[in-house]
């Protein structure tokens, strides 16, 4: 009898640490996908009317949230000119939650994509909206569990034309560049049938490891690392989103994504090729990640310093 019990408190333990983990809202993360990849955002391109209906829209959700904004507005316009010669007009959008040190943790997500070809609309649910409303959500879980550490949520635009709104905020940031101790960026988290997340970056930064090591897996979704690694080629995600720069600036990042799948820059990157119960799970490993990481910051990699 003994031993039944013995064997039923031991097979109970992982039902148990899977009750504890914190949950995400997975109705409103869905919906904003929704939202955001919907045909009348007409793919969110850059300085496009869909890019402003994407803003307001992005906005509405940081009010709602509760995220205070950095001045009087969350947007920060910015300039840029491309290898064309052209100049455009970018929004970054950025709110944030205020920690009780002097230090911050930038979550990012970029929202722009690559709006209409050849008379197709292309709409990036997976890339990025997916990742947006993930940034979302986990703004919503922090509004109702103060973090340790300000959490800066930053949604950038022109990613997609070279990593121009990251690169924008780092040279003018909300707050200054030594008081950012991570970033945390995710840029599509909504699409694989092997349920599989990874966290690229540990290779260059490996005492975060430590960290995703403690992470355990959702229902739906595990977390891998990799795609880190010059030797990778093309399968070298270092250079590919926003993080690239920071890591270019020496700040330490973690960087969350699926591996290409054939609806990767095409028109049919639509919505209902989502995976609903994969998505909020993979999301939901980004979240516990940054738990862990507001809470153990003493164990985050120091910023290289960089010429």
């Amino acid at each position: 009898m003994l031993q039944k019990l013995i064997l039923g408190a031991f097979l109970a333990l992982p039902l148990a640490g899977l009750a504890q983990q914190p949950k995400l809202e997975s109705g409103q993360l869905l919906n904003d996908v929704r939202i955001l990849a919907a045909d009348s955002m007409e793919g969110r391109r850059v300085a496009t009317a869909g890019s402003q209906m994407a803003q307001d829209y992005i906005i509405s959700r940081f009010r709602q949230v509760g995220l205070k904004p950095y001045g009087n507005s969350y947007k920060h316009p910015f300039t840029f000119t491309r290898r064309d010669k052209q100049t455009y007009q970018g929004t970054n959008l950025i709110g944030y939650i205020p920690g009780k040190s002097g230090k911050a943790i930038v979550i990012s997500a970029h929202y722009d994509h690559e709006g209409v070809k050849r008379g197709e609309i292309f709409n990036g649910a997976d890339d990025n909206a997916s990742g947006v409303g993930a940034l979302l959500a986990i703004a919503a879980y922090f509004k109702n569990n103060p973090p340790q550490h300000t959490l800066i949520f930053l949604s950038p635009d022109a990613e997609e034309m070279g990593l121009q709104g990251a690169n924008a905020f780092l040279d003018n940031p909300s707050v200054p560049l030594d008081k950012i101790l991570l970033n945390v960026n995710m840029d599509m988290l909504g699409v694989n049938d092997k349920g599989e997340l990874y966290a690229s970056g540990t290779y260059h930064y490996p005492e975060l490891k430590t960290i995703v090591d403690k992470i355990a897996p959702r229902p739906n979704a595990k977390l891998k690392t990799g795609h880190d690694k010059p030797e990778e080629g093309p399968n070298d995600w270092t250079r590919q989103s926003d993080h690239y720069q920071f890591h270019k600036r020496g700040i330490p990042y973690l960087y969350f994504g699926v591996e290409d799948h054939p609806y990767y820059h095409r028109p049919t990157d639509d919505f209902e090729h989502i995976k609903q119960q994969f998505y909020p799970d993979a999301a939901a490993l980004v979240l516990d990640f940054i738990l862990l990481a507001d809470k153990h910051a003493h164990k985050l990699p120091a910023r290289k310093h960089k010429k």
